[in-house]
């Protein structure tokens, strides 16, 4: 049996380790594991090659992917789609493992539909992938956060400012959420729930009343600028606001435990999924364990930070 496996989208910190896990527990089945490079991109191109033990040796604590990744423009069309199948055909792939996020799993649903066996594996920071508790990368990502703003706070302690932080998450707001939360933010922003400025100058202004010198507000970047919101502030308070936007800082890195050991599970269950016949479904993780998704199901549904949760969660910042 042959086995392909790429990763698409954004990159995130413990694709290596999937990419290890799926090699290593395929050869020992012996099974060819065929690594493509630059996602769908590549697909589409024949950009294919053999991988063996060597290859993922010493990858597990990098970043990033070594198959590296694209987003392909050529592959939203079905002449991408249709060159992509001819290429699986042809190099007789047998089966598909797709590491990626939102849009990479739609891509591999496309394939699944034109009737080629494709197992998905959710790779994203934003932990906003359907029918996982987490996807690979989220737990390093917020680390990442974390470290940062526990920089900040030093010196936003040592001169009594206000910091405005904007980390990713256009459309689902759980790095905000969690960093925001376990880092002891003052306020965080997320896209799930409307901004409201008067909440914001009422937070900012019992804080005042404390004799809290310095703030610490955590935005998604769905919300909107770190910039405007800083701005917001200013003009209505008068507090000036130091603005840090972390960018892709935040996919660097050392993937954490959580993030190899997970990624590690999927890559195995990914493959006994095709050695036993099977397509068409995401590998997530649900109560600390590998769990078979539809893939039609993943794409259809949304997941983002319940407004509930984050108001329960308001109560403690």
């Amino acid at each position: 049996m042959k086995i392909g496996v790429l990763t698409s989208g954004g990159d995130a910190p413990g694709m290596n380790s999937a990419i290890r896990a799926i090699v290593r527990y395929g050869l020992s089945k012996n099974l060819e594991i065929i690594g493509i490079e630059r996602g769908y991109q590549g697909l589409i191109e024949g950009d294919f090659r053999k991988l063996g033990r060597d290859d993922v040796s010493e990858i597990v604590q990098r970043g990033g992917t070594i198959l590296h990744t694209a987003r392909s423009k050529d592959f939203e069309k079905e002449e991408g789609i249709l060159k992509a199948i001819e290429n699986i055909k042809n190099q007789n792939i047998d089966g598909l493992i797709v590491i990626g996020g939102e849009g990479s799993l739609k891509g591999a649903f496309e394939l699944y539909k034109r009737g080629i066996k494709v197992v998905g594996i959710p790779g994203s920071i934003d932990n906003d992938i359907w029918g996982t508790d987490f996807s690979i990368g989220f737990d390093t990502a917020c680390n990442n956060v974390i470290d940062a703003i526990n920089k900040i706070r030093d010196t936003a302690a040592a001169h009594e400012r206000t910091f405005v932080i904007e980390v990713m998450g256009r459309e689902c707001g759980y790095i905000a959420f969690v960093a925001g939360l376990v880092s002891g933010a003052d306020i965080v922003l997320i896209p799930e729930v409307p901004i409201d400025f008067p909440y914001i100058t009422k937070k900012l202004k019992e804080r005042q009343k404390r004799n809290k010198g310095h703030n610490i507000i955590v935005v998604a970047e769905g919300v909107g600028s770190a910039y405007f919101i800083g701005k917001q502030i200013e003009d209505r308070i008068g507090i000036p606001t130091r603005i840090v936007v972390l960018g892709h800082i935040q996919r660097g890195g050392s993937p954490s435990v959580l993030d190899r050991t997970i990624a590690t599970f999927m890559g195995v269950e990914a493959v006994k999924v095709l050695m036993n016949g099977f397509s068409g479904v995401m590998i997530g993780w649900q109560k600390n364990t590998t769990v078979s998704v539809p893939l039609e199901d993943v794409i259809n549904n949304k997941k983002g930070v319940p407004s509930e949760l984050y108001w329960e969660m308001e109560k403690i910042w």
